[in-house]
């Protein structure tokens, strides 16, 4: 069977329009149920955390209806960052955590995202199990055997102790002023904790959830607000992160913006100069810039690239025994630490580095000058296929020839939304913006 449910990060979709509607997370739930469920016990966990959207009320009953139909036992989270469920999967011995959140999507729309009980994602394969058991006839427990739910109060409380921890003991944030922008998102409550009980003066931003405004002008794909504050408040860091907290970009002093490459090529070199970056590389997709690659082949460093999703980027991490990687996006993967990505996490590492070395924000974040890189997006209608239109090939393979040995063309469609995204790099940028226009109109044309 096709995947037509699954895509690179879970299932996302409008909330109450299919797949995310109470019916199709009911069945989802109970698949993963039946999925994860062993022969030989009786009972099993489960735990759920969610974002601070309107629709993870709905969600989250009906994955919990789903779930315990088939015998397992729910532990209810409430808002948490992405990371906090994979880290207290492992935790709490659970058989399986469930994520309800799209992430850096509006507020509008809503996902749900599967991690087994080592609290890493699950794999494509993995996946497409569950999506077949969905479209089966799911075999419910017997009366007697029907599970559990309970809400956890302290599910945020575990992570941000646990956050603490992966700074060094001997460190702490004293002195520093830090914006801390939680998109009105999972974390408004852990990560401005974390950073005062580690001694910073905390600038909070994107705190006041109300179940509509998640990643309204704020967060990490809005980081003009956490610019504005830094600015504003005379702030030493501006940390902004998305909707549910495993990315994050960094803004330094000057309100200048450090994209989650900039932030794998510090942790790269200090791990590295540490003896702490296993294989000698970093793990990164076809998204990352060439400059990165560039910066870290100069320092004896490896990128080792994948294809779009951090999930992909964890796989190859596991393959290959490295632990660092991520996305030029601001997914940040320190398997040391977290199953996922985490931002607060990955922020504390450049904190860190400020408070190691008495170096301000953009010296570190500042490490290479990037390769100009264009990206566009070109809608299409669902079910259209314009790259597989004869005139596209031809002025994607022009635009290759053309850019040979300056630079690349990365053209892939949205894994989450009907989208082609045209992306180029060249160090001549008129000849980038000729070349990314060209495809886009093709596109544009096809559909």
């Amino acid at each position: 069977m096709s995947r037509k449910l699954f895509g690179t990060d879970g299932v996302r979709g409008r909330a109450n329009s299919h797949p995310m509607t109470a019916e199709m997370a009911l069945r989802l739930g109970a698949a993963a149920g039946r999925y994860f469920r062993r022969d030989g016990r009786n009972r099993h966990r489960v735990v759920i955390g969610k974002d601070t959207r309107l629709s993870g009320y709905m969600l989250e009953n009906a994955l919990t209806a789903g779930l315990t139909s088939t015998g397992m036992n729910v532990l209810l989270l409430g808002p948490v960052p992405t990371p906090a469920v994979g880290y207290l999967t492992r935790s709490m011995r659970a058989d399986l955590g469930i994520m309800i959140s799209a992430s850096h999507n509006p507020a509008e729309d809503n996902g749900i995202k599967f991690f087994g009980p080592d609290g890493f994602k699950l794999s494509d394969e993995a996946e497409t199990e569950i999506e077949d058991i969905v479209a089966s006839e799911i075999e419910p427990a017997q009366p007697s055997n029907i599970g559990r739910a309970k809400r956890i109060d302290d599910g945020s409380g575990r992570y941000i102790e646990y956050a603490k921890t992966t700074l060094p003991s001997k460190l702490r944030l004293d002195g520093l002023k830090v914006v801390i922008d939680c998109a009105h998102g999972a974390a408004y409550r852990a990560a401005p904790d974390v950073l005062w009980e580690l001694g910073a003066e905390v600038v909070p931003l994107g705190v006041k959830p109300d179940g509509f405004n998640i990643n309204d002008g704020v967060g990490s794909t809005h980081p003009q607000a956490c610019a504005a504050a830094v600015r504003e408040h005379g702030a030493h860091l501006g940390i902004s992160l998305d909707g549910d907290a495993d990315r994050v970009v960094i803004v330094d002093e000057t309100g200048r913006v450090a994209d989650g490459d900039q932030i794998m090529a510090l942790l790269a070199v200090r791990w590295a100069e540490q003896g702490r970056l296993a294989g000698g590389a970093l793990v990164a997709t076809v998204m990352s810039n060439l400059g990165l690659e560039h910066f870290l082949g100069g320092r004896g460093l490896r990128l080792e690239r994948t294809k779009v999703g951090d999930r992909y980027v964890v796989e190859r991490m596991r393959e290959g025994g490295f632990n660092l990687g991520g996305e030029q996006s601001g997914h940040i993967v320190m398997t040391d630490y977290a199953t996922t990505g985490d931002g607060l996490v990955a922020a504390m590492q450049v904190l860190g580095a400020m408070a190691e070395t008495g170096r301000t924000a953009s010296e570190l974040v500042t490490q290479f000058d990037p390769v100009p890189q264009m990206l566009k997006n070109v809608r299409y209608a669902p079910g259209a296929d314009p790259l597989s239109q004869d005139d596209v090939r031809r002025v994607i393979a022009h635009a290759e020839a053309r850019l040979a040995g300056h630079g690349r063309v990365l053209i892939r469609k949205s894994g989450t939304e009907p989208l082609i995204r045209v992306m180029a790099e060249a160090e001549d940028e008129t000849v980038l913006a000729q070349v990314v226009d060209d495809i886009v109109a093709a596109v544009e044309h096809a559909v």
